[in-house]
């Protein structure tokens, strides 16, 4: 296949190339020809004449001569180079200088002879450029070969000028145009796939298994995992390649620089550095990163000031801004804030890089003049070194260095782009050991560790869910802790929010009419009829032959029946002691005031002689209208409750840029309209904006989301991006602090008519189809993450729930909650689950039993007013999971056979915090010794029934009185199981009951004794006779 050549990229970039150089300063503007002569060398990577050859053509050309003249420029090469270039040299003749273009001259290159003619002609078109006398020149591009040999000959016979326009030509380059950011964001994404996915890892597997392995193997098998397409991005392999071998260094042997080799020094486990960047089809990259085990105060300090330095770094690299002020404002900063560092800092700060690797000629350091342009690219590297360790106590250790770096590219205005999207924050390249060494004072050793082979370097706990057995009594080690320090923390807060009252808001008083004279002048009125006085929403009725207004909020209801020859009307009013919830009495202004309970109304039937219509017909309308009235007046107040306490957020600034972060064809829950629409998501400056296909915009800012959850598809119908907000937002006329963004992913449902075959070809296809559009979302999905928190500097940071999970019904449904770093989340049902894990004072599990399959969980909010989280049902198997997970949180957790009354619990609390914390605050919830599991009665049931535990009439009172705190899902639960346990003993309700009436009939003539053997005998072991099924109650 013939290789094609992107004429209008070679034409604009051989326009900008003598553009520069026509206006050039110094020594490029005096040139008056420029040569670039490329032969064959495998080993030389990097060279300006190749990376020109490279801009302009897409290509390298080996043995070729290339010589830009005044106006036209020629090219000697082979004869199929020559054929290549022709698709250049078409249609340039003597018109391409009016374009700003040179003519193209192309010479063959004849292999037999010693190439007289066309060195001739070269040299006759130097000598006839401009004055003839001083070329340009890339003076350290030396290539070997007999070609390049014989051409140097010929042009050194003459008497021309040589000037190194080297610095020049990378200028004019230096700029990228969009198709070549294209191709060097792809390069980023590539190096940050390989680092986060595969060094990183394998990094921490060796951390976690304590191997020993050599820097040089490490960076061996980075270079390896290039031919993985798993770790290219979806990138051709073919076109990926190495900058240079990855460098990887550690245990105080450190040079921060990139021309360095892995040594072959087994890792250390302190600070390791790595550095490596990708070539993606000629455009460089690069990527520096130290990760750090179990790293001291004094080295977390250390790299959150090199951080410090980088923002201000990315700050400085400005569209105008020269590079020696931007390597002057870095070290204002060093000076101010941490002079002692000044000679430990790297001594330059980055350089531009594109087709090269390494420009030379813009470095930032204190002596470049050169400025800043949009489109340039940067390798930004900040660097301390021979930093020494306090806490040292091998040589190794004594010393170690820091080392960032991320590719960037130049902004017009704003800071520069990281184009390297890899977390650099101290939680993020920590990883942070748990150490089994605190257990020494216990003589003896778990055996069980022993037998595992686990060495004294425990578990890692960055980013990583871990499975590994732990005592019991370790567990309850640090809850013992934890105990403690949650009464202390829970009564100080308490104390505190002491004197802030929690004023209830009493129902607004709605006035009729301020004054009587507002009272309207109608006919019926006067006629002591009932009348609807729609713009002041007031009913106005006879009460005593008194016209009286009654504002529609008083009106609880109303209702109209027909009698024989009479309609009546009965107006029911709103007054303390009608059912309006809990707390009632504080709802009303005045509540010591006189109410009006009901009215009722009677209008006769039969038409009166003379008249027009009965006198029922005003009851009639009025019914209809106050009814109209009511349901408008209603519908305006749910709006205004919606209304309450939303904060008004800042306005959404967009971003004009064309290249935002967007997502297309996702659907939004809840729903905007009453149909689920499509659209798009894309994120602004401060902010997501949502556009449906409608038109519809929902806005959501940075600033206000407190979790963004990506549940990937894996195992689920749908992949979604979750927003939970920290204040709600308004949008379809209600408030929502859950929003979500999803897109389904294969058939939700499934044709069960259809024949079904195994080997079916076009099941298998549309399976593969799934797949592969599975990972195309999952792919698309990542990248927008990867550029929204490149984007906000990692402000936002999405969560990936881990794979452990437990299931659980939070709602009405059993589903998969999971647990994120910072949150207990289910995304893929609706409506979902979130639970902030910084929010939670304590989690307690009920009705935690031998015999019982499930139990259920109770979450505790550090906030106690708030109505505490029950999630039921949760197989008993994922119990011990749980408890570690929390155990891990730093979070208290209790368990206990009971259900418990939480709304007394809680209002038992918070009417005297002080009376609970003396009594031992949450320590009533623990059980008291070992043997108070087989008897969960008396001590701890003894201080429940004194204030908290519920009897039976209280569970009763609180269903009829409480909606939120209803325990009627406990209750169903709890007979479900205990009737599931009892149908685990082989007998069918049939024999349950024939056997409960023949023990029943016994009873009456059996003396005491006898009839507790027969009971044992009778029932299941250790559950005493067995009853019918109780039925639920109602």
């Amino acid at each position: 296949m013939a290789l094609s050549l992107d004429r209008e990229a070679f034409s604009r970039r051989l326009r900008r190339l003598y553009a520069s150089w026509q206006k050039g300063e110094d020594e490029f503007g005096g040139v008056d020809a420029i040569v670039v002569a490329v032969g064959v060398d495998e080993e030389i990577v990097y060279a300006k004449s190749t990376a020109l050859q490279t801009w302009l053509f897409g290509y390298e050309l080996t043995d070729t001569v290339m010589l830009f003249c005044e106006d036209r420029a020629l090219f000697l090469a082979s004869r199929k180079k020559v054929e290549f270039l022709k698709q250049v040299a078409q249609g340039k003749g003597g018109d391409g200088a009016s374009n700003g273009l040179p003519a193209v001259t192309l010479l063959v290159r004849e292999k037999n002879e010693s190439n007289k003619a066309n060195f001739e002609k070269l040299l006759e078109a130097l000598r006839g450029s401009r004055a003839g006398r001083r070329l340009g020149v890339f003076a350290k591009d030396k290539f070997p070969g007999e070609f390049m040999r014989s051409w140097n000959d010929a042009l050194s016979k003459e008497s021309f000028e040589k000037v190194d326009v080297s610095a020049a030509v990378a200028l004019a380059m230096a700029a990228k145009e969009e198709q070549e950011l294209a191709l060097m964001r792809k390069a980023a994404a590539i190096t940050s796939e390989l680092f986060t996915k595969f060094f990183k890892e394998r990094v921490m597997e060796i951390v976690d298994a304590d191997e020993k392995v050599r820097h040089s193997k490490l960076a061996e098998a980075v270079e390896k995992a290039i031919e993985e397409k798993k770790f290219l991005a979806g990138a051709d392999p073919s076109a990926v390649e190495m900058c240079y071998p990855p460098i990887i260094q550690s245990g105080g042997n450190y040079n921060l620089k990139f021309s360095v080799v892995s040594d072959k020094s087994h890792m250390h486990f302190g600070a390791i550095t790595c550095s490596m960047g990708i070539r993606y089809k000629s455009y460089c990259s690069n990527l520096v990163r130290t990760l750090m085990v179990d790293p001291s105060q004094d080295m977390q300090d250390h790299y959150g000031f090199l951080l410090t330095l980088q923002e201000v770094l990315l700050r400085e690299l400005r569209h105008g801004a020269r590079l020696c002020d931007v390597y002057g404002a870095v070290m204002d900063v060093v000076k101010k804030q941490r002079p002692e560092l000044l000679g430990k800092i790297t001594k330059n700060l980055g350089f531009a890089m594109g087709i090269e690797f390494r420009e030379g000629s813009l470095v930032i350091n204190s002596k470049n003049q050169q400025r800043l342009r949009k489109g340039m690219v940067f390798s930004v590297n900040v660097g301390l070194s021979e930093l020494p360790n306090r806490e040292a106590k091998r040589p190794e250790e004594r010393s170690y260095a820091l080392f960032l770096g991320d590719t960037v590219m130049v902004d017009e205005d704003g800071p520069a782009v990281v184009l390297t999207s890899v977390k650099k924050k101290v939680k993020n390249v920590g990883i942070f050991l748990k150490n089994e060494d605190e257990d020494e004072e216990e003589p003896d050793k778990d055996a069980a560790e022993d037998l595992l082979g686990r060495s004294s370097r425990a578990a890692l706990l960055t980013e990583r869910t871990r499975n590994e057995l732990t005592a019991e009594e370790k567990r309850r080690a640090h809850q013992k802790e934890l105990a403690t320090q949650l009464n202390e923390d829970a009564r100080r807060r308490l104390t505190e929010q002491r004197g802030e009252q929690q004023t209830q808001k009493a129902r607004k008083s709605n006035v009729s009419y301020k004054s009587a004279a507002l009272l309207p002048k109608e006919p019926h009125v006067r006629e002591m009829k009932i009348y609807i006085d729609k713009k002041y929403e007031s009913v106005i009725m006879p009460v005593f032959g008194i016209a009286t207004p009654f504002h529609i909020a008083t009106i609880k209801n109303i209702s109209m029946s027909v009698e024989g020859d009479y309609t009546y009307l009965r107006i029911n009013f709103f007054c303390p002691g009608s059912a309006l919830g809990r707390n009632e009495g504080n709802i009303f202004p005045n509540p010591e005031a006189t109410f009006v309970k009901e009215i009722t109304y009677r209008a006769s039937n039969l038409k009166p002689p003379g008249e027009s219509t009965v006198p029922a017909s005003n009851l009639q309308n009025a019914f209809r209208i106050i009814k109209e009235v009511q349901k408008r007046y209603k519908t305006r107040e749910a709006e205004e409750k919606e209304k309450e306490g939303i904060v008004k957020q800042d306005s959404l600034v967009i971003n004009l840029n064309r290249s935002n972060p967007k997502l297309k064809d996702l659907y939004i829950r809840p729903n905007i309209a009453q149909k689920r629409m499509q659209g798009a998501l894309e994120a602004h400056v401060n902010g997501f904006r949502f556009t449906s296909v409608r038109g519809d915009k929902v806005d959501i800012l940075y600033n206000n989301i407190k979790h963004a959850v990506f549940q990937p598809c894996d195992g689920e119908m749908i992949i979604v991006l979750h927003f939970h907000l920290k204040n709600a937002i308004m949008f379809g006329k209600k408030r929502h602090t859950d929003v979500q963004f999803y897109t389904e992913v294969g058939e939700i449902t499934t044709d069960l008519g259809k024949h079904q075959h195994m080997h079916d070809r076009d099941d298998l296809y549309a399976e593969q189809m799934e797949r592969e559009m599975r990972h195309k979302l999952k792919t698309a999905f990542k990248n927008f993450i990867e550029k929204v928190e490149a984007l906000t500097k990692e402000e936002l940071e999405f969560e990936v729930p881990w794979e452990l999970g437990f299931n659980g019904a939070p709602y009405r449904s059993t589903c998969l909650l999971q647990p994120t770093s910072s949150a207990l989340v289910n995304c893929t049902e609706w409506p979902p689950f979130v639970v902030t894990l910084d929010e939670v004072e304590l989690i307690h599990f009920e009705r935690v039993q031998f015999h019982l399959k499930n139990f259920d969980l109770v979450i505790v909010y550090k906030d106690y007013a708030r109505k505490v989280t029950m999630i039921n049902a949760i197989p008993v198997a994922s119990l011990d999971p749980i408890k570690e997970w929390l155990n891990s949180c730093d979070l208290k957790y209790t368990e206990g056979v009971q259900s418990l009354n939480w709304t007394k619990i809680m209002k038992t609390i918070v009417d005297d915090p002080e009376g609970f914390f003396e009594q031992g605050g949450w320590s009533f919830l623990e059980p008291e010794g070992e043997g108070s599991e087989a008897e969960p009665g008396e001590s701890e049931s003894e201080l429940e029934d004194e204030t908290f535990n519920p009897s039976e009439e209280d569970e009763e009172e609180e269903e009829d009185s409480d909606e939120d705190y209803s325990s009627e899902a406990e209750e169903s639960e709890y007979s479900k199981d205990s009737l599931g346990s009892e149908e685990e003993s082989g007998k069918d309700w049939d024999e349950l009951e024939e056997e409960a009436r023949k023990a029943d009939r016994e009873s009456q003539y059996e003396e005491e004794e006898e009839r507790g053997r027969g009971r044992k005998r009778k029932g299941p072991p250790g559950r005493g006779r067995p009853h019918p099924p109780k039925k639920k109650r109602k």
